[in-house]
């Protein structure tokens, strides 16, 4: 353990030496500052959480990522070029510790810097609230410099529903040329859409259970968050939206009108004290409108409640962005284990913009292969076992990349969502221990077994 925290320590000072920390610094200093008072909000709470926290946070991460790439790259491909390291591992020093202590100096490089920056965002966040008008600060406080948990109606199981309608039609003879699976998938998508869709006329009402925190929630507002799709387009780009929340029966139930768009999410603030005698939330959307509208079972509507203070959830936002810096210092030490510089910087990157094209995996997966597809059915007409191999492999690494995007901090910060302790966890354990556990032990092995003798240095 001595080895490994020298070796981390003297990679850490080489950061200074090279002007790297106080250089990095300064820019990520800058450009918090700098950024905020080039762009003017609009004087709202959102349009301030907008620009000085999500904006300077995205640059925040973009700038250390790329930081943390070049120093993994660099600190250990230039030593093997260079021979230098060839003075270390000559030492009682096992390779393994030389890995571990040049990853554990570099994330005390990003811990430094992270903590430097993300502290000036949070005391400008403040310091610039106060200069809101008093209702924008209001929700400011209720909305944003908070920590919201959300509960959703449990997931509908309409299988049965299915089952029972394809049979209905397979008696009637409806469907006896279809394929089974292709007239299951039809049946399917129409019965989701009975449940989604509220008609002219009808209403859609919600019940969400909130026992398990309704003491803490009882005396506080409430937020319903939804979505709804339309099926004809208003002249006016905007519906009526009647909502109804408490129980049906008590004084306490209040009634809103809301001129709402489509396809965009909407939130809309609840008095305290609108749960029932076993902590039920009523709520009921009435549709007075020409059109159909429809409610995505996945992410149409959903309540949010208070659950902690945003200064301890941006804590956990921050770690969790800690976190991924810890997986790209693994991945740029990987690939330096076995190339030069350039070539590891080069691979590396390539690695992280597959991350982001996991939208072009999705679209290899669903039409069974990476040759050219039928027009008309979407698929490839006769998968070949190179195409059935490539949807293995993107499906195992698109299940890979998952367990990393999983995560959203910023976004998460900007809403006022909970980042939970349960999500630092998972962060912890999925990010850095699974994922940056694997690329660690793979960039070992190729460390270990590499011939450094034979490094030439450059003269």
């Amino acid at each position: 353990m001595r080895s490994l925290l020298a070796i981390a320590r003297l990679t850490f000072k080489s950061a200074f030496r090279f002007r790297l920390v106080p250089l990095l610094g300064l820019l990520l200093i800058g450009a918090v500052f700098l950024l905020p008072a080039g762009i003017k909000d609009d004087g709202t709470a959102r349009g301030l959480t907008q620009i000085v926290l999500t904006y300077t946070l995205g640059i925040t991460i973009a700038v250390l990522g790329l930081t943390t790439l070049w120093l993994a790259c660099g600190t250990l491909a230039r030593d093997i070029d260079d021979c230098t390291i060839q003075t270390v591992v000559t030492k009682p020093v096992a390779r393994w510790q030389v890995w571990l202590g040049k990853w554990s100096g570099i994330m005390l490089v990003n811990l430094l810097l992270l903590t430097l920056a993300t502290g000036v965002i949070y005391a400008q966040l403040l310091w610039r609230a106060r200069r809101l008008p008093p209702a924008q600060q209001e929700i400011l406080r209720n909305e944003i410099f908070t920590a919201r948990a959300s509960l959703k109606e449990p997931p509908k199981n309409f299988e049965p529903e299915v089952q029972k309608r394809y049979q209905e039609r397979l008696a009637s003879g409806q469907i006896a040329n279809i394929d089974r699976a292709e007239a299951l998938k039809i049946i399917r998508a129409k019965v989701k859409g009975e449940l989604q869709e509220v008609p002219p006329g009808y209403y859609r009402s919600w019940d969400i259970d909130m026992s398990s925190v309704a003491s803490s929630v009882r005396d506080q507002p409430l937020f319903i968050r939804a979505k709804f799709f339309a099926s004809e387009k208003s002249p006016s780009g905007t519906y009526t939206a009647i909502w109804e929340a408490g129980p049906p029966d008590s004084p306490n139930r209040v009634r809103a009108v809301r001129s709402q768009a489509a396809e965009t999410f909407y939130e809309m603030t609840l008095p305290p004290n609108l749960l029932d005698a076993k902590g039920i939330l009523h709520v009921e959307f009435i549709n007075t409108n020409d059109a159909s509208l429809l409610f995505p079972l996945e992410d149409g509507f959903e309540v949010l409640y208070r659950e902690g203070s945003f200064t301890l959830n941006y804590v956990r936002g921050i770690a969790v962005i800690f976190c991924w810096l810890a997986l790209i210092a693994a991945v740029g030490l990987a690939a330096a284990s076995y190339m030069s510089f350039p070539v590891a910087a080069f691979v590396s990157l390539a690695m992280l913009v597959v991350v982001f094209s996991s939208g072009t995996m999705n679209t290899i997966i669903e039409q069974g292969g990476i040759r050219e597809v039928n027009h008309d059915t979407g698929v490839i007409d006769v998968p070949s076992v190179f195409d059935r191999g490539s949807v293995v492999f993107f499906q195992g690494l698109l299940g890979l990349v998952n367990l990393v995007k999983d995560f959203s901090p910023v976004d998460a910060l900007s809403s006022g969502r909970s980042i939970t302790w349960g999500t630092l966890a998972r962060a912890i354990g999925q990010i850095v221990l699974l994922i940056g556990g694997l690329v660690a032990a793979i960039g070992i092995a190729i460390f270990n077994r590499r011939e450094l003798a034979t490094a030439q240095g450059k003269s």
